[in-house]
């Protein structure tokens, strides 16, 4: 919903691939639904190819178009920079933004390495004694069955968090022949299923417990070394061979961590599960009760109450859909689900209330870098083949 005099805010986004299409989904979509302080006008779009760009802000509802990202910071019309570009951007193109007094919403992970990612949260550092705001997108944090998660461990109704675990199933990438692509590229994507979508159960499950993980034991595989390179562009840059190209970055990561609280921890993540598509599974034991999630299961939360008596008690199935859970009072009636998408436009909500209450959004840069120096340790402790790999505070 928008009101007559209501605050608007300018956004520039850079890439309008997937997550640019996401994200542009969710710019469009938040002021029609929830009540924001703040009016986010979709100013500009930036990508490299001239055509494809113009295409893009014309079907996803971008008024303007530039082929080069530092033209978006020179506009007027643009307050916050929304970055949906490949890892090994992320860092010139955030610190850049910061720099010239604009905010920023960064997709995940942060960055390609640790040094990128403490450059970056420097830079928001140094932007937020100016009040100028940073965000990292790990949208799954929206998911409403995933915040009434989070809601219930800060109420203590799960106890002490005793065992935690992990994983991230996908399986597009199974295929032998499927074709290369930028995500296979150690210096475009930093690594593999580890950065990609590791870095996702690695924030969820510090964000569902209040707490961090504080050190990993942790390998890593490459099952298919080489792949087709893709039609429509012949060869990659920086692979060999007009026919092939080497996978620099891992399949699958398995580790163990510890939290802060003294809870173990089982990760996996993997695009080799043949059968499972988008399957972000959490569970949750602690002393109380325990909790358990499944994103193929997106509006379902399992609740254990282990007060109950033991002729009567076991694992309670919550749909999330009702008006007092967390956003869903701006959605459907009861019972009408939500999909992948509206975590985006939570994520908007999130990042428009807190940089009209002059507060920090969460996740900030901050938590990114934490975030990143986590994926470092995995990839740490698995080349070194160590027991025991700490995570720097």
């Amino acid at each position: 919903m928008t009101s007559p005099g209501r605050p608007s805010l300018g956004i520039g986004l850079i890439g309008y691939a997937f997550m640019g299409a996401a994200h542009s989904h969710a710019w469009r979509t938040a002021p029609r639904f929830f009540d924001l302080p703040l009016h986010p006008r979709m100013a500009v779009l930036a990508g490299r190819d001239a055509a494809g760009v113009a295409a893009a802000a014309d079907r996803l509802g971008w008024a303007a178009t530039e082929t080069d990202w530092r033209r978006v910071l020179e506009r007027d019309d643009v307050a916050l920079v929304d970055v949906c570009t490949p890892g090994h951007t992320h860092a010139e193109i955030a610190i850049a933004a910061l720099d010239a007094g604009r905010h920023v919403l960064c997709e995940k992970p942060l960055a390609n390495s640790v040094a990128e990612a403490e450059a970056m949260a420097a830079a928001a550092e140094r932007a937020a004694a100016r009040g100028v705001m940073a965000m990292v997108g790990f949208t799954y944090r929206r998911v409403p069955a995933v915040t009434l998660a989070r809601r219930l461990v800060a109420e203590g109704r799960i106890g002490q968090i005793r065992h935690v675990r992990a994983q991230y199933l996908q399986d597009w990438i199974a295929d032998p022949a499927a074709p290369m692509s930028w995500r296979l590229e150690r210096d475009k994507a930093g690594s593999g299923a580890l950065g990609d979508i590791g870095a996702h159960i690695v924030d969820l499950t510090q964000f569902i417990t209040g707490e961090r993980l504080t050190g990993v034991s942790a390998l890593l595989e490459t099952f298919v070394h080489q792949r087709p390179l893709p039609a429509a562009t012949g060869k990659l840059s920086g692979v060999g061979g007009d026919e092939t190209g080497e996978v620099t970055v891992d399949d699958a990561a398995v580790f163990l961590g510890r939290f802060t609280g003294g809870a173990v921890a089982t990760f996996e993540a993997t695009r080799f599960a043949l059968g499972r598509k988008n399957a972000i599974r959490i569970e949750v034991n602690g002393s109380a009760g325990s909790l358990a999630f499944d994103f193929e299961d997106m509006n379902v939360l399992e609740f254990f109450d282990g007060s109950e008596p033991a002729e009567t008690a076991g694992f309670r199935r919550i749909i999330v859909t009702e008006p007092g859970h967390p956003y869903v009072a701006a959605w459907w009636p009861a019972g009408h689900g939500l999909g992948y998408e509206h975590g985006f436009t939570h994520q908007v909500v999130d990042l428009l209330t807190a940089l009209a209450a002059g507060e920090q959004p969460a996740p900030s840069f901050a938590d990114g870098l934490q975030v990143q120096r986590v994926l470092d340790a995995v990839e740490r402790s698995a080349a070194d083949r160590s027991t025991w790999t700490d995570i720097p505070s």
